[in-house]
């Protein structure tokens, strides 16, 4: 798969509202002229959270095929939604790309997106990948797998998220701050699958057996199992993946250093997770968000989520990349996802009153 090399695309970096009124006019004004004096419609203006090459790629690829230029404002997803309420019918913004089904339910509970009529859409995204009333749907799936010390731990101790909570796992696990979005989500499949009485028992359980408070992401929970720090990490499976296939050999043995689990395989699976996008609210360019986003789902984008940052596809049938059928098949949760998102507020609450911080 090879893509166009000179950039089809504009990527601005916004630092949120941090930034002055007048630069702020300054970034904003190029998308307002596209949107209203482009009247045959060739552009579509992106807000996308993600930050990687695959996706530059892709957008200069759907370019190239379709003749719509791809515009990209680059910022956190808070900043991003900040920025939409800020802007609201004036916003130049046709598309919200984001990452966790639980960011892109906030973003509809704050009315900034809208929904849509796509039968490819519909067709594509298996139903619990993809906002039940069409408002966002999942581009790519990541597994919230457990990455454990090849040198100290035996997967055949291993077995479900829930057993992580027993005395012979005290002092040996590592994970991410409660404030993490994949772990509210995570701890939303958990008091979906266990009722909140269970689920909160759960996070007790958990926070009493942290290696250490918890900090940094995903790959420095990879580093510290790898330096002992711990045993067992709660990470995103593409994390592994990237550290596997990283130019830098050091980055490469610290993938090397750790195996991968995929828990809860006799019962409910793996719990997943998507990275997807919705059209905005006032979107100038609606049908060209639409026409990006059905890009997006098809094979050939498909593959290169799976082989550039090793993300599983939404689409069914579309081969793995080979770091990705190196670590097998499996069984993952189908829990709609738009469920993660209506439990954000009980999982924050657990994590607050289990002391995890």
């Amino acid at each position: 798969m090879s893509f166009p090399n000179p950039p089809s695309h504009r990527r601005i970096r916004s630092s949120g509202s941090r930034i002055p009124a007048l630069l702020a006019v300054l970034v904003i004004l190029p998308f307002l002229l596209v949107a209203c004096g482009d009247g045959d419609g060739e552009v579509v203006n992106v807000y996308s959270h993600r930050h990687y090459d695959t996706d530059e790629a892709l957008f200069d690829r759907f370019t190239e095929e379709t003749g719509i230029r791809v515009r990209v404002v680059s910022a956190s997803a808070d900043e991003l939604m900040a920025r939409l309420e800020r802007e609201r019918e004036a916003s130049p913004a046709d598309l919200l790309i984001t990452v966790d089904a639980g960011r892109l339910h906030r973003a509809v509970e704050r009315g900034l997106l809208r929904p849509i009529d796509s039968p490819v859409l519909a067709e594509t995204i298996p139903a619990h990948l993809r906002d039940p009333d069409n408002h966002w749907f999942g581009l790519t799936v990541r597994a919230r797998i457990l990455a454990y010390a090849r040198d100290r731990v035996d997967p055949s101790e291993l077995s479900t998220y829930e057993a992580l909570v027993e005395p012979e796992w005290e002092g040996r696990i590592l994970v991410r701050s409660s404030e993490n979005i994949y772990n509210i989500s995570h701890m939303a499949s958990i008091i979906a699958a266990l009722g909140l009485d269970e689920a909160e028992e759960w996070a007790r359980g958990l926070v009493a057996n942290f290696a250490r408070s918890p900090q940094g992401n995903d790959t420095d929970q990879i580093r510290d199992v790898a330096a002992g720090v711990g045993d067992v990490a709660l990470v995103n499976s593409y994390y592994v993946g990237r550290l596997l296939n990283h130019e830098d050999p050091d980055a490469r043995a610290l993938g090397e250093a750790i195996g991968l689990f995929f828990p809860n395989q006799d019962d409910r699976g793996v719990h997943v997770n998507v990275s997807g996008a919705g059209v905005t609210t006032h979107a100038p360019n609606a049908e060209n968000a639409v026409r990006l986003l059905e890009f997006l789902v098809a094979e050939e984008a498909q593959r290169a989520f799976a082989e550039g940052n090793f993300e599983y596809p939404v689409r069914e049938g579309v081969d793995w990349s080979p770091t990705l059928q190196s670590w097998g098949d499996f069984e993952a949760d189908r829990l709609p996802l738009s469920t993660l998102g209506e439990l954000n507020n009980e999982a924050v609450q657990i994590f607050d009153r289990a002391g995890w911080r």
